[in-house]
Formats: C-alpha cells, structure tokens, sequence
C-alpha cells in the first residue's frame, strides 16, 4: 500500500484507508465477530487508517476498533470524530461540541479504544452555536498534551477551515467525494491545499452505489441511503447508466467499476486519501488492488469525457442533526 502525506505536521497514512461506521450502523444488520475479522485483515493488507467515531453505534464502533487494534496499535493510524453525539445505540444524532465537553469525549474515546492517544481526531460537524475557534483552541489543548497527535475537521466550510487553521495547524479534512459528487471540487479543495491541509474522501464508492453491485432491494429499512434523492425515481435511473458507462470504462482496463472509481479519486492528487467502508472481505480485497492501479492523466479525462460531473443527479442526503444541550461522554 502506497503512503500519502496529509497536511504538514508529519502524518503519513495509506492511499486507501477503511471506513468504520457501517460496521455499527446505517447499513443493515451488522456482525461483530464478521467485523473484527475484516478489520484485523485490513491491518495485514497495510490498510492501517481506520476511520470512526464516538457517534457511530454510540461509542460501539470505538470499542469494535479498540479490540481489533489491541495488540497491534503501534501499526496503525487511528482516526476519531467528536461532535455527532447519540446517547444509545440506535437513537437519533444530535449536535454538542462545547469546548467543556471535548476533553471528556477524547477521554471517554480513549477509553473505548483502549488507547493513550488518538492520531487524527476530527471535529465531526461544526457546531452552529460555538465559535470554530473555540472547538479547534480545544483540541489544541489536547494535543499538548500528548492526548492527540493530529487535528482534522469534517464537512466544513471553507469560511470555517481558514479560520480554524488560524487557530491550529489542521492535517485533514474529510468530505463526501467520489465520481458522482464532486461539489467540494469548486471551493474546498482549492482552499484546504492553498492552506496545506490534505483531504480525505469519505463515501467514495457512491455508499456503494459505484461498484455496480449494490441490490437497493436488499436495503432495511433503518438504511442511511432511502433517504438519499439520488437513489430514487429518475435520479436513479439516470445514475445507474452513469454506472453502467463506469462499468464498461473498467471491463476494458480488466478493473472492477468499484476500483476504477478510487482509482479516479487517488488520481486527483497525491494529498487525497479514500476511506471506502466495507464489511466484507472481498470487497475490502478488491478495494486494496485499487491503490495498486494508477490511471494516466489521458485515462482521467476520458472518463469524465464519458461519465461528466454533469450527468449524475439528484442531490445527496446531508447529515443535519439539531444541538442538544445535554453533553456526555
């Protein structure tokens, strides 16, 4: 697995790290034990970035995570989220990022994950009723500490990265990105690397949609995609010949669409980073070979030539939770 450098301050991870959450929530049934082994042979395929959160499964994907890495911690790259705060496992987000309850949720994470320090830890959303400053000023303090190696933001605006840098050097941010939403292209992206901050890609596979073999018939019906405009009515119809286009784009290089669709993404620049979830085996398998196929800047060009931003549609289903004032760890 190739390394990529995120930001300034010393942080190499894996072009392709793995996506925790559905192993606790948003996807269907989950199987702890299914789950453990995947991420333990992620660890041997050099898929060493493991992204969660204390939201995902209300602190339950921490402590999957924390087992997995247990005897393993100097291999890898642990990346958490604060901010996204659910009390109960299955119970409805809310917001709650004060600057007095951070130390307590690095605490309590540390703890789940069996840890002295966390590498990346991420503000999850902005909170609309705290100062950007004051969150970042925080986890800055946590950093001293030893607590936290490095800082990350997630779905922020750009308004909100250039005044958080100004505060502390930020390593990563992490945006939905893929082929068939390229939105943070026109500001984002521009921004966080004219202030030297790499980005990661959560969702690059489309929530799976781009490898063409998604049964949207199979979903239940607590899965974080039927709300999603993009997988319904002529939305649909229309990005799935997006995808058949993809699928044959990659039948003729000898690629799954899934690996033709990183392949794009970790083409855009050597300061991206793909963290495709997946809770099977093959798939994670097949995801790994992606970072192995390197596509020419002619081959980029075909296949947004073929497959242009323009032609996807429908908008995407955006995680808006309301602030709660009740803060726990």
């Amino acid at each position: 697995m190739s390394t990529r450098r995120l930001g300034g301050q010393g942080l190499a991870v894996p072009a392709i790290g793995l996506g925790c959450m559905g192993m606790s929530q948003d996807y269907g049934p989950a199987d702890d034990g299914e789950s453990l082994a995947v991420l333990r042979r992620a660890l041997d395929l050099g898929v060493t970035l493991l992204d969660t959160s204390m939201s995902y499964g209300a602190g339950h994907n921490e402590q999957l995570v924390g087992r997995a890495i247990e005897s393993r911690r100097a291999e890898v790259t642990v990346a958490t989220k604060f901010g996204i705060f659910r009390e109960r496992r299955g119970d409805p987000a809310t917001l709650a990022a004060r600057p007095a309850d951070i130390r307590r949720y690095c605490e309590a994470s540390l703890k789940r994950l069996g840890t002295d320090y966390i590498d990346l830890y991420y503000l999850h959303r902005v909170d609309p009723e705290v100062p950007i400053e004051d969150s970042v000023g925080a986890m800055a303090e946590l950093v001293a500490e030893g607590k936290v190696r490095y800082l990350g933001l997630s779905e922020t605006s750009g308004e909100e990265l250039t005044r958080a840098v100004g505060v502390h050097p930020i390593s990563a941010v992490q945006y939905e990105w893929s082929l068939w939403w390229r939105e943070v292209e026109d500001d984002v992206v521009p921004l966080a690397r004219k202030l030297g901050v790499g980005l990661v890609a959560f969702s690059p596979l489309g929530r799976g949609f781009l490898t063409g073999a998604l049964n949207l018939d199979t979903l239940t019906e607590d899965d974080d995609r039927l709300p999603d405009q993009r997988f319904h009515g002529e939305h649909l119809a229309r990005n799935a010949a997006q995808v058949e286009r993809l699928r044959e784009l990659a039948d003729a290089r000898g690629v799954t669409a899934g690996q033709l669709a990183l392949a794009w993404l970790l083409a855009q620049g050597d300061d991206v980073v793909a963290i495709p979830g997946t809770r099977n085996g093959q798939r994670l398998m097949e995801n790994v070979a992606a970072s192995e196929f390197t596509l020419t800047e002619s081959e980029v060009q075909e296949i947004e030539s073929v497959i242009p931003r323009t032609a996807w549609s429908g908008d995407r289903h955006s995680f808006a939770v309301p602030r709660t004032q009740r803060a726990a760890g």
